[in-house]
C-alpha cells in the first residue's frame, strides 16, 4: 500500500470510528458502569472484534455472508439479540453511585468486558458489508493482499483505540459527577434505550442485492 493510500484510509478510519453505533454506545456504558481503567477493556474487545470481520472479509467469508440470504440473517439476528439483551441489562442495572460502583467492579471482569466488545463487533454484518464495500478501494492486487489487510487492522486499531478512549473518559467523567440514584438511573436507561435502539437499526438494515 502507497504511503498517498494510507494517508486517505487513515483519514476513513477516523470517520469510521467517530461515526456513533453500538461500539461507542458500549464504550460510553461500560466507562459509565465501570470507570475508565476497567471499562476501557471493552475498547480492547470491540477492536478484537474489528479484526474478526476483517480476517472473515479478507477469506473470502465475508462476501458469503453478504451475500447468502441465510448467513446474512443468521449473524444480523445474532446481532440484534445481543444489542437488545445488553440494552435490557443496562436498563436493569442499578443505580449505584461511582464508589459503590469501584468496590462491586470486581464482579465484572476484564475477560468479560473484552467478550462483550468483541461479541459487539463480530456479530454485526453491518460492519462486514462496510468493510467490503470499503477496504477494496484501499487495496492493490498487484501487491501483497496479506500485508495490506495487517495495514488496514493496524489502522482502523489505532483510531478505536483512541476514539474509544475519548467515548469512554467521557462517559466515567460524568459517572465521577453523579451522586443521586435518580441521575444514575437515567443515565442507565438513556443507554439501555441506545443499544435497543441500535438493535432496532440492526433489524431494519438489509443486505444489498
Amino acid at each position: 500500500m502507497e504511503f498517498s493510500t494510507w494517508l486517505a484510509f487513515f483519514a476513513a478510519s477516523w470517520a469510521i470510528s467517530l461515526s456513533p453505533g453500538a461500539g461507542a454506545i458500549a464504550a460510553m456504558s461500560s466507562g459509565l458502569n465501570h470507570g475508565f481503567r476497567r471499562g476501557y477493556f471493552t475498547t480492547f474487545g470491540l477492536i478484537l472484534g474489528i479484526l474478526t470481520q476483517i480476517l472473515l472479509v479478507g477469506a473470502g467469508l465475508g462476501a458469503l455472508i453478504a451475500t447468502s440470504s441465510i448467513g446474512f440473517a443468521i449473524v444480523k439476528w445474532l446481532g440484534v439479540a445481543y444489542l437488545v439483551y445488553l440494552g435490557i441489562q443496562q436498563w436493569r442495572a442499578p443505580a449505584t453511585p461511582m464508589v459503590a460502583a469501584d468496590n462491586d467492579a470486581a464482579q465484572v471482569t476484564r475477560r468479560q468486558l473484552v467478550l462483550r466488545g468483541w461479541a459487539i463487533n463480530a456479530v454485526n454484518p453491518k460492519g462486514t458489508v462496510f468493510l467490503l464495500a470499503v477496504v477494496p478501494q484501499f487495496l492493490d492486487l498487484k501487491a501483497s493482499l496479506v500485508q495490506q489487510y495487517l495495514v488496514i487492522a493496524a489502522t482502523l486499531g489505532f483510531t478505536d483505540l483512541v476514539v474509544m478512549a475519548g467515548y469512554t473518559v467521557l462517559a466515567a467523567r460524568v459517572l465521577s459527577a453523579l451522586r443521586s440514584p435518580a441521575h444514575i438511573k437515567a443515565m442507565n436507561r438513556t443507554f439501555g434505550g441506545l443499544f435497543v435502539a441500535a438493535g432496532a437499526l440492526l433489524a431494519s438494515f438489509k443486505r444489498s442485492v
